[in-house]
């Protein structure tokens, strides 16, 4: 599913074109999706320019002049530039049309959203709670230090939780905690304040990488430009269960923490 990286290389690719333009208008398909598109918000929305496009978390903030759109791509979706005409294909939910082209969304199982707010969008309920970004000053290892005493969950699990810290999906914990030299399966509250210190900036490297990347194409993913994401090639330890590790060449293991596949090396983490 698309993740922090996949998301800012969205906003980035989106943001440039999309800015001060006026939107003239917006044409929902399929109004049931994570949250269903009311039809009242339209007249809200049509006529408006759009002032900028920003990154919460895995959401996208399309700020207009009175309120924003809040859009999420879900575990599937994805958008896309299209012409005015261009016919739909399957899975084809939304259309922004802001003149010469729309910004079209695709998502084959709908877990995605679009709703509208009048308000502040950060403070929107579903934002509003969202945990620290691992790019903020906030984001330290004193930080997560002084959190773990409340989780005696695995370290992995705890870096996914997003009221903990926001993006750190599944692909880049496991990348990150190989990074670090800790096995996934340690619990949070065994963790010292010199690895977690050692594990913010192993994860801030590996967003950065990923986004520098273009995201991770594992599946269908691709960017607004229908580029692919290239971090796949520089995985350590995600999906290489069996393979030596490119450090140690000990075979790397796969568990299942939290219901999602965890792969690590334990030689190199401890």
């Amino acid at each position: 599913m698309p993740e922090l990286p996949e998301v800012e290389t969205t906003v980035n690719a989106i943001s440039g074109i999309l800015t001060k333009r006026q939107i003239k208008f917006l044409k929902v398909y399929q109004p049931k999706l994570r949250y269903f598109f009311k039809s009242t918000w339209l007249n809200s929305i049509v006529g408006q320019k759009i002032i900028n496009v920003k990154r919460r978390g895995k959401y996208i903030i399309i700020n207009l002049q009175v309120g924003a759109l809040i859009v999420h791509l879900g575990m599937t979706g994805k958008l896309f530039f299209s012409k005015p005409n261009e016919p739909l294909k399957k899975h084809d939910h939304f259309d922004l049309n802001v003149g010469q082209f729309n910004l079209r969304y695709n998502d084959p199982r709908r877990f995605g959203c679009l709703i509208w707010t009048k308000s502040e969008p950060l403070k929107h309920k579903l934002i509003i709670k969202l945990g620290e970004e691992p790019f903020s000053n906030n984001f330290t290892g004193t930080y997560l230090y002084e959190r773990r005493q409340k989780h005696k969950t695995s370290i992995k699990n705890f870096i996914m939780n997003n009221k903990v810290v926001v993006g750190v999906g599944n692909i880049y914990a496991n990348e990150a905690l190989f990074l670090a030299g800790i096995n996934p399966k340690t619990k949070a509250c065994n963790i010292s304040l010199v690895r977690f210190n050692k594990l913010v900036l192993c994860i801030r490297n590996v967003l950065n990488q990923a986004i520098e990347a273009g995201g991770t194409t594992l599946q269908d993913y691709f960017s607004p430009l229908g580029e692919p994401g290239y971090f796949k090639t520089k995985l350590y330890v995600y999906g290489r269960e069996h393979e030596q590790c490119r450090n140690c060449e000990t075979t790397i293991k796969k568990v299942i923490i939290g219901q999602r596949s965890s792969f690590y090396c334990y030689h190199c983490q401890t």
